[in-house]
């Protein structure tokens, strides 16, 4: 019997939520469910994430969270990155995989693509200055009175500052997990991205530390050079596996590898980059396998685990028995990967892509007409998964 913490959510977040847990216990693996309410509503009503919620995160040690709606340009902080920075979870999984029947623009080749994106650093740190406040003039003139070459030329009453953290520390753990990713899922390659031309001394740092961690599993460089003066970095997965150049490592800056992400993503495997391009990569990566809707998510410390759908809470469509439940079912699924339920795990993948291959038993979004009324809901799709899985 495992005990995992569920978290609805709101918008759409309970409807999916009840989808996904039908289907993960449906392949038969013990779970005890701890149901913790943490929708906008509550938040917005108690003025904070309720305690109990990270309590009961903490005891469990693992989580699946339905989406929670993150109030723009005003309110409290996404409850995700709260939750990744309390909680520790200094990765972020992003799986982005094609299946049959789900349209893409990319029908003739097969994309396969995990993101690895680090959690607590980068501009999502939210070390931000409001303008016309006294810190952020405080901080200008600072900035300013520095040898550093550059200067903040716009006056304080108008501008505000982010600060943008990367440490050696944080890069080489989230580069060691992205190699240790691919040794134990047979993985060819993991590509680093940044944008080291223009940030030198942050995107710069995050060069030299992949390459050092790169080096220490045995990685085929994909360009000599890339080698000179680097000493392999001691990782955090302990004694690796030299990988004998069967893993090559790639580095692209990130511009270019949107670029070539669209062109050629057959060409690609795991990819590990900052917080914010993280972000920004997993949605375009989702959008070449056919949207938010098939793409699920994974947050992951030392201490715990958090399983997410990348999408939002899509208030509009709250109790409506419409969403797609695909991408939630499918962090169900990578969580029972996590509790060590391989089996179950390769179940329900089988049976979710049994099911969007034969279209039948499919939401709107998943027809080839979003008109077609032959569309089935939320809960009906989940049950045509389960019953699919009982059938085998």
């Amino acid at each position: 019997m495992y005990n995992v913490t569920l978290i609805p959510g709101d918008g759409v977040g309970p409807e999916i939520a009840e989808a996904t847990r039908k289907c993960i216990d449906a392949t038969g693996v013990a779970i005890d469910w701890d149901v913790q309410e943490c929708g906008i509503e509550v938040i917005e009503a108690e003025g904070e994430v309720p305690p109990r919620v990270l309590e009961s995160i903490k005891k469990n040690e693992v989580a699946l969270k339905a989406p929670i709606t993150t109030p723009i340009g005003k309110g409290f902080r996404s409850v995700n990155v709260y939750l990744r920075q309390e909680l520790g979870l200094y990765a972020c999984v992003r799986p982005c995989k094609q299946y049959k029947g789900v349209r893409t623009f990319h029908e003739d080749v097969n994309v396969d693509l995990v993101i690895v994106r680090e959690n607590t650093e980068d501009l999502y740190a939210g070390v931000e200055f409001e303008r016309g406040k006294d810190s952020t003039d405080k901080l200008i003139s600072e900035i300013n009175g520095l040898a550093t070459g550059k200067k903040i030329n716009t006056p304080a009453e108008s501008t505000g500052v982010s600060i943008k953290p990367i440490s050696w520390e944080g890069t080489s753990r989230i580069c060691d997990y992205a190699f240790d990713y691919a040794v134990k899922n047979n993985r060819s390659s993991v590509t680093s991205i940044v944008k080291a031309n223009i940030m030198k001394f942050t995107d710069g740092l995050w060069y030299d530390a992949t390459r050092a961690v790169a080096m220490a599993y045995g990685a085929k460089f994909e360009w000599d050079e890339l080698t000179e003066g680097v000493e392999p970095e001691p990782t955090l997965a302990g004694n690796v596996p030299n990988t004998d150049g069967k893993i090559t490592y790639l580095e692209r800056l990130i511009d270019n590898m949107c670029m070539q992400l669209v062109q050629k993503p057959e060409l690609y495997d795991v990819l590990v980059t900052e917080n914010l391009y993280g972000d920004i990569l997993s949605d375009l990566c989702a959008g070449l396998v056919g949207g938010l809707g098939v793409a699920p998510g994974a947050n992951i410390g030392s201490e715990g685990a958090v399983f997410e759908a990348t999408h939002g809470s899509a208030p509009k469509y709250k109790g409506q028995n419409k969403v797609n439940p695909t991408a939630l079912i499918l962090s169900g699924k990578m969580m029972l990967d996590h509790l060590g339920e391989q089996e179950a795990a390769a179940k329900l993948e089988r049976a979710v892509a049994a099911v969007i291959a034969e279209g039948k038993d499919v939401t709107y979004d998943l027809k080839d007409d979003r008109k077609d009324p032959t569309a089935v809901g939320t809960q009906e799709m989940a049950e045509a998964i389960c019953q699919k899985m009982q059938s085998e």
